[in-house]
């Protein structure tokens, strides 16, 4: 093979700007056809796109399209002074006003957007179930799983459970809630009686509350959640305002009375002695 380094060279990273159609900047702003002239603004730049190619981009005054610019590209043919429209687009500057970027609708649901009505498929890979003939590792779901007839199609699977967990955890009924943490430390969920333990295997984590008074009635909390309606929370006892004085008896107002003792109550060889009460 032979050394062909001088009939190779490298492309050249940089395009030079053409003169000709860098100077049609009226040329390129009267292509902007499809509003009126006022929406057009000042000229931004010229930018070389190729060999007598060139973009001419003005600013963009319509309402609604903030940051946004007229790109119109403009090109010649060799050794001609004549300059033509190649096309003219509206497209976002750096600071352009843009819509959210396009999710797909997996990805767009937000809890609570399911309302009355509305039906949400399962994907059939969805990694959160699994086939109810397989294990799951939560005996709670086998024992209903594996009775002939009476199981679920899919259940839980360990990954489901674990997300679901971490999900509750760190939510609005975990620890590190608000009313949580202002909650006393001894008043725990695991030790209030209002407190519904799951089954399976998220038993020894999470559990329903029953306290009809509680914010969290009728929800899944954490066993380290809290709040000031555990069973055992007592009220203090207000203290008294009023200084009680101490009782002062007057003896000199007290009358002796001597008092009968029913026969046999007492030795017959006993002296008598007064009783202060009846």
């Amino acid at each position: 093979m032979g050394d062909n380094g001088q009939v190779t060279r490298p492309a050249s990273t940089r395009v030079r700007l053409d003169q000709v159609c860098a100077a049609a900047v009226e040329v390129a702003r009267e292509g902007i056809t499809e509003v009126e002239p006022s929406d057009v603004g000042d000229h931004l730049k010229a930018v070389a796109e190729g060999d007598r190619i060139v973009t001419h981009y003005f600013e963009c005054r319509l309402s609604g399209y903030r940051g946004w610019r007229w790109a119109v590209t403009v090109t010649r043919v060799p050794r001609s002074r004549n300059v033509t429209i190649c096309e003219t687009v509206l497209l976002p500057g750096p600071d352009a006003l843009l819509a959210p970027g396009w999710l797909p609708w997996q990805e767009r649901l937000q809890p609570g957007d399911l309302g009355p009505g509305d039906l949400l498929p399962t994907p059939p890979d969805d990694e959160r179930l699994a086939p109810g003939y397989l294990l799951s590792d939560d005996p709670a779901i086998e024992e209903s799983a594996w009775e002939l007839g009476l199981g679920r199609t899919r259940v839980f699977s360990r990954e489901g459970r674990m997300d679901t967990a971490q999900r509750w955890y760190d939510g609005d009924h975990g620890p590190g809630a608000a009313i949580s943490v202002a909650a006393p430390a001894a008043a725990r969920c695991a030790s209030c009686g209002f407190y519904l333990p799951l089954a399976g295997a998220l038993r020894q984590s999470f559990g329903a509350c029953g306290n009809f008074y509680a914010p969290d009635d009728g929800r899944v909390v954490s066993a380290d959640h809290g709040c000031g309606a555990h069973s055992e929370a007592l009220a203090d006892a207000p203290e008294s305002q009023v200084d009680e004085l101490p009782t002062i008896y007057d003896d000199s107002a007290v009358e002796e009375m001597s008092v009968s003792r029913a026969p046999g109550s007492v030795e017959a060889t006993e002296p008598a002695e007064p009783y202060g009460h009846s």
